[in-house]
C-alpha cells in the first residue's frame, strides 16, 4: 500500500546488521551505509525533507561535519537519533539531554 502524501516517514541508515533489523520489522526506508558513504546518505536524507524521524548508526555520527553533527543534534524536524551498532562502541544521551533536545524542557529537579 502506497503512502499517503504528507504521512510522517522514518528512515534508518545503518551498517548491515542494523539494516537488516530494521527490514526484519517491516521498515521499508532503510540504507544500508558503508564507512565511506555513510555522511553524504545522512546529508542526502537530512535535507531532503521527506522524514520526520532519522534514525542513523552512531558510527556514522562521528563521520559527519561539525555543521551538520549539529544541525542533526539541535534539529526536530526530522528529530534525528542515533543508536548503537551490534559490539559497536556508542555514546548515551540522557533522558534529561533527550527531553531538553526534543520538547525544549529540563527534567532535573531541584530541591
Amino acid at each position: 500500500m502506497p503512502e499517503a502524501p504528507g504521512e510522517p516517514r522514518t528512515v534508518v541508515l545503518g551498517e548491515r546488521e542494523l539494516a537488516i533489523g530494521f527490514r526484519l520489522i517491516g521498515l521499508k526506508d532503510v540504507i544500508e551505509v558503508t564507512p565511506d558513504s555513510s555522511a553524504h546518505e545522512f546529508q542526502k536524507a537530512f535535507a531532503s525533507g521527506q522524514f520526520n524521524l532519522i534514525i542513523a548508526s552512531q558510527s556514522i555520527k562521528s563521520r559527519l561535519s561539525e555543521s551538520l553533527r549539529f544541525a542533526a543534534d539541535s534539529s526536530l524536524k526530522p528529530l534525528v537519533v542515533f543508536v548503537p551498532t551490534p559490539g559497536g562502541e556508542y555514546e548515551v544521551e540522557s533522558l534529561n539531554a533527550l527531553a531538553k533536545r526534543v520538547l525544549g524542557v529540563s527534567l532535573s529537579v531541584t530541591g
